[in-house]
């Protein structure tokens, strides 16, 4: 299949709490602007979710349909992209496999992103063999559809490092690509897989409200893209400012000051942040207040726009969605086994489907 856009793929797992803004400013917005540009497939990991709920499909399910609600809530439009429901593709859990074949065990256990969330989700050593699976797995969901970009946030980024390997072996391997030849012109060297590069939000990393860790579902630090105007302030004047003096001005990365140049930007950002490193009076109530408007002003569409698909009726709609992206998506990601079979010799039959 040829498309005149370029494609790219990119997703999220589904959780219980939804979205927050650190996944905004660190890759939705990013699928926003990309929509008209590019060839947009957007995964929802939801077996990927089985890694730590294996024992809560239900919650799965219903996180499932959450997380597509999050996604038409902020604008992402069916019509110019993509649902990607990740149990629906058969050739994604065919090609994981494959996959694992071409990354040594140790490469994978030494994965940063997969190290943090084992540390992160106090897993110890009790988690199953899936759990580091799914790194592997990731590639697949990528590679299926041969993207070409990889909008994510910066924890991600070891990920697509990997993903950038698997495609580069395989087609070396299977397909003749020399070792010399550059990652961007591997499909056109007869590569099954274009060497994908990752897309970096505007904000890599956006500090939670705790001012310490990066905001997270887990970890009580997150503003939510469906609170309301009264939590988002809450949220928002529950940060410790700290006041400046000669030997300790305001760092650079201060969470309020990174919230400032997130939401608010331009030239009143700018004002903002020099008043404070320089020492002036400000009201730290005062911006808190003014941010606060500013991230609910982005937020009310987005809740506008949820309510549309809240109760039975609006669950049935996003089944609707998640329907259509099944069918297209296997049509892409089909052609993507035949090819990879085909490189590796095991093109015995024929395959459709329905």
């Amino acid at each position: 299949m040829t498309t005149p856009k370029p494609r790219i793929l990119t997703g999220d797992t589904p959780t219980a709490t939804g979205l927050h803004l650190g996944h905004f400013v660190g890759s939705l917005e990013n699928r926003l602007k990309l929509q008209d540009q590019y060839d947009c497939y957007f995964l929802i990991a939801n077996v990927h979710a089985f890694t730590t709920l294996s024992d809560k499909p239900e919650q799965i399910r219903a996180n499932t349909i959450g997380i597509v609600k999050d996604w038409l809530s902020i604008g992402l439009d069916p019509e110019r992209s993509t649902f990607v429901l990740q149990s629906e593709i058969p050739a994604i859990a065919e090609l994981t496999f494959l996959f694992a074949m071409l990354i040594p065990f140790n490469k994978v256990m030494r994965n940063p992103t997969l190290k943090t969330e084992i540390e992160s989700k106090g897993l110890g050593d009790t988690y199953p063999f899936g759990f580091p699976m799914y790194a592997v797995g990731q590639c697949a969901d990528i590679l299926a559809f041969r993207p070409e970009l990889v909008p994510v946030g910066e924890d991600q980024e070891a990920h697509i490092e990997m993903c950038r390997d698997v495609a580069s072996k395989f087609n070396q391997m299977y397909c003749g690509v020399g070792n010399r030849v550059p990652a961007d012109d591997h499909a056109k060297a007869g590569g099954v897989f274009p060497v994908p590069k990752a897309k970096i939000g505007r904000i890599a990393r956006l500090v939670g409200t705790d001012g310490v860790q990066k905001m997270s579902k887990s970890l009580n630090n997150a503003i939510f893209l469906y609170d309301e105007p009264k939590q988002v302030q809450k949220k928002i004047n529950s940060i410790n400012m700290g006041r400046p003096t000669m030997t300790s001005p305001i760092p650079e990365n201060h969470v309020l000051l990174q919230y400032v140049d997130a939401f608010i930007g331009g030239e009143r950002a700018a004002q903002i942040r020099a008043d404070y490193v320089e020492g002036k009076e400000v009201k730290d109530g005062v911006i808190k207040a003014e941010l606060g408007e500013a991230i609910s002003a982005l937020l009310t569409p987005m809740r506008e726009r949820r309510a549309k698909y809240e109760g039975p009726a609006g669950d049935e709609l996003v089944m609707d969605v998640i329907r259509t992206g099944i069918r297209k998506a296997n049509v892409v990601a089909e052609e993507t086994l035949y090819l990879a079979k085909k490189g590796m010799k095991l093109d015995f039959g024929g395959r459709t489907v329905r």
